[in-house]
């Protein structure tokens, strides 16, 4: 890892040495597939409520289908995570954002997060970004009072060091899939960020089946606990409750005085899976022991024989045609008789010139892949 600030932007820090994460925890990211994720995809929102039961914010979230470029001409599908939290504490107001793009794989390859702490005439607001250039992961942090940047701290890891990283973008998608699966992998031990954008552990712990009001309806609720385990602070504890389709009922952050609460039922997500489709087995069928079919074969055959009958009836011209034919056929004797009628019928089709029956039948014909022709000489 590198250290950079704004008065020294070339100085180098001592690379920290980044914790590995567990087993458990990077077969639990390369087991999740699309399909599983895809029923995580919707918006949702709760209501900041304080110790005293007042309203003093809103939290939502939200994640769909995107594209990200990486440049002009490669785009890469992902997940387009959107958060946002407002609340007043001690009535000094208070909003983060984050915004991120995380690919099927769970990789985050770009995040934006602002905190803003807004006193009187004297704004604050830490902003930071990530982004993943080739094998390369970058993160910016910094410090802006009243639109100038007062600090900046650059870092730069190596993405073969970060097997098993999940960002705070990621980490809405991993508590879903967990929330629906109802289940926790064991010794769930992952890498994350912490407030200084170090590069840290973060666990997850399944806290069971709970019990929650919400309306006026008691709902069975799942809880995971992630933990965030800084190397410079104390932990950062959250309570996550979930509905059995991933939905976020309450969300407390251990130490806040604010807890957030759906206030109605949403409607839940159903991912019945589809019926198979049925088999049938191939039956042998005897069309002339089967009466119904039988009786619709000598239907269409009369239908066919009386159609037949009356368009000879209506065209005396083909009884000559095929007499003619007939009688021709007879006489040659040939012994290729598909290309003797085919040379016979072709002196009455629109697409030739007219011209007389058989009257070059001693020349090649188109009909015929050798034709041995006898001559005599000119002068015989």
């Amino acid at each position: 890892m590198q250290k950079k600030s704004s008065e020294a932007a070339e100085e180098e820090a001592p690379v920290q040495k980044i914790p590995p994460a567990s087993k458990g925890a990077v077969e639990f990211l390369s087991q999740i597939e699309a399909k599983e994720i895809k029923p995580c995809l919707f918006e949702e929102s709760l209501v900041a409520i304080s110790e005293s039961g007042g309203t003093i914010g809103s939290f939502s979230v939200s994640v769909e289908l995107s594209c990200y470029s990486l440049d002009d001409w490669e785009e890469e599908d992902c997940y387009l995570v959107r958060a946002t939290s407002k609340g007043t504490i001690d009535g000094v107001p208070c909003t983060t954002t984050i915004t991120g793009y995380v690919t099927k794989r769970l990789e985050t390859v770009e995040q934006h997060m602002k905190e803003s702490v807004r006193f009187r005439e004297h704004p604050v607001e830490t902003r930071t970004h990530v982004v993943k250039r080739e094998d390369q992961l970058f993160v910016r942090k910094a410090i802006v009072e009243r639109d100038q940047e007062i600090q900046v701290d650059t870092f730069s890891y190596k993405c073969t060091h970060l097997q098993g990283l999940i960002s705070e973008s990621a980490s809405f998608l991993v508590l879903r899939v967990m929330a629906r699966r109802k289940a926790v992998p064991q010794d769930a031990t992952f890498l994350s960020f912490d407030t200084n954008q170090h590069i840290c552990t973060s666990s997850y712990n399944a806290l069971g089946i709970q019990k929650q009001q919400v309306g006026k309806e008691e709902v069975d609720v799942f809880v995971i606990e992630r933990a965030v385990h800084s190397f410079d602070d104390i932990p950062l504890t959250w309570l996550f409750y979930f509905l059995p389709d991933g939905h976020l009922s309450r969300r407390v952050q251990v130490g806040s005085p604010a807890t957030m609460v759906i206030l109605q039922m949403p409607i839940l997500i159903d991912t019945d899976e589809p019926d198979p489709r049925p088999v049938f087995e191939k039956i042998p069928l005897d069309w002339e022991e089967d009466v119904e079919l039988y009786s619709r074969f000598l239907d269409t055959k009369e239908e066919l024989q009386a159609s037949h009958a009356t368009y000879v009836r209506r065209h005396p011209e083909l009884s000559a045609l095929l007499a003619d034919f007939l009688q021709l056929l007879l006489l040659r004797k040939p012994d290729d008789v598909v290309a003797f009628a085919a040379e016979f019928f072709a002196t009455f089709s629109a697409q030739n010139p007219p011209c007389r029956s058989f009257q070059s039948s001693d020349k090649p014909s188109p009909f015929r892949g050798h034709v041995s022709v006898q001559s005599n000489d000119k002068g015989q």
